[in-house]
């Protein structure tokens, strides 16, 4: 039976996540347009005031805020609260440009934690949990997110951080961690780490919540196998308020949104239509419940789809799929869109492990794609011919998925950087 931590939201019906979406969208541009001057300005630019703005019908009709809007405002000219009513910020891990610095209230944290608790209880956590945290904390905010709902579920919480792995085993076994939150590539970190010091024994994960990156459906497979688990899903990011945005339930398809603090459209790339349900293309959020950052029709840049069929969990609030790229970061490489789940996907489906790179390069004025694949342990020994032929089978392989020719070179196991935070997955020397 489907368990939930606010029944009463989660379940609600659509009649009624829409009037409360309604009623917070018509209080919240009124409270931007009093207290935010930047993007009043934006709203004055379109010709659009807070008394055109009656419900979520009316959402198309305000401007879109994007990465740079939060660069160049930086670091105030965003906040819709005084700084005396402000008690944490967060900020962005990103390397280019002015940092994103997003600002909270209390009542901010307050509702962003009651969003992780979904997360932590639809991933089958109680107070006779332990939850085990291997999220960075600091500025990232995925380590004070799955605290914060942790808290709220009752559970036993170890704020390990990301990083030192070996305390991080010692601590799942000897305090019995039974869920365990962090990004999929050091969840495949760990789980590798487990098998090589003999620890699986000792080791009595039941699930584990997984986001801050990119990782396919195999991925997600591969993970559950080695660790014994169920993998979910869990989406957000700084500006709209961390990881808790969405998150999956054990139906695994798809990750619900948190309706009645986050209104989700899909708009083409390119025009900025809204496009129907059901289409594929780029993710935008309105936060109609944050005070102090109170971000509006906010472009993601995720590539994903949303949709409304009913769920055997019993939640009733829209899906969003994984996300499938991203618009901005995703590779053109000789006018071919290629992104690196896709990769993942085919190493995954040919049995290698996840820990792979690639490097793009341009020579001659020709792009170029080659991919670094760590061999499998008894691949290793392996004479060079049939290393040689592996290669050439996931060139083959490679091309099928992406539509154009990669190189590839095997090369030893853990000759690839593990990751205890994010994957650094892909070198793009054109940049140089």
């Amino acid at each position: 039976m489907a368990r939930y931590f606010q029944p009463e939201i989660e379940t609600a019906s659509h009649e009624q996540i829409r009037a409360w979406q309604d009623e917070r969208l018509v209080k919240q541009i009124r409270h931007v347009w009093d207290n935010v001057s930047y993007y009043r300005q934006k709203m004055e630019e379109k010709g659009v005031t807070p008394d055109d703005i009656h419900g979520v019908a009316d959402l198309h009709k305000l401007p879109f805020l994007t990465k740079d809007d939060l660069r160049e405002a930086y670091p105030y000219g965003l906040l819709g609260k005084p700084l005396g009513e402000c008690v944490r910020i967060h900020s962005t891990s990103g390397t280019t440009g002015k940092r994103v610095v997003a600002f909270y209230t209390q009542n901010d944290i307050d509702l962003w934690d009651d969003c992780c608790a979904r997360a932590l209880v639809a991933a089958g956590a109680d107070n006779e949990d332990v939850c085990h945290i291997a999220y960075g904390f600091g500025l990232f905010t995925g380590g004070a997110g799955l605290n914060g709902g942790s808290h709220k579920v009752g559970c036993l919480t170890i704020p390990m951080s990301s990083g030192n792995t070996d305390r991080q085993l010692q601590f799942m076994a000897d305090l019995g961690s039974s869920i365990l939150c962090c990004t999929p590539s050091y969840a495949a970190y760990l789980a590798e780490a487990i098998e090589e010091q003999g620890l699986k024994d000792q080791i009595h994960l039941k699930a584990g919540i997984f986001g801050a990156e990119a990782w396919s459906e195999n991925m997600r497979r591969d993970i559950e196998e080695k660790l014994g688990i169920k993998a979910y899903d869990i989406y957000g990011l700084t500006e709209i308020s961390g990881p808790g945005v969405a998150f999956e339930c054990e139906a695994q398809s798809g990750m619900h949104i948190n309706e009645d603090h986050f209104i989700a459209e899909i708009i083409d790339p390119e025009t900025g239509e809204v496009l129907p349900e059901g289409s594929k293309g780029e993710l935008v959020f309105t936060c109609v419940t944050k005070e102090a950052f109170p971000m509006i029709r906010y472009r993601t840049k995720d590539i994903c789809v949303l949709t409304r069929e009913k769920c055997p969990c019993g939640r009733t609030h829209v899906k969003m799929s994984k996300p499938m790229g991203r618009s901005d970061d995703m590779l053109i490489i000789r006018g071919v869109n290629v992104f690196p789940s896709q990769i993942e996907t085919v190493l995954l489906q040919q049995g290698y492990s996840p820990n792979y790179q690639i490097i793009v390069d341009r020579i001659n004025h020709t792009d170029t794609l080659e991919v670094l694949v760590e061999m499998n342990a008894d691949m290793f020994s392996d004479s060079l011919a049939k290393i040689s032929a592996a290669e050439k089978e996931l060139i083959l392989a490679l091309k099928s998925m992406l539509g154009l020719s990669a190189t590839v070179k095997l090369v030893a196991p853990k000759s690839i950087t593990r990751s205890e935070g994010k994957a650094v997955r892909i070198i793009d020397k054109r940049k140089i």
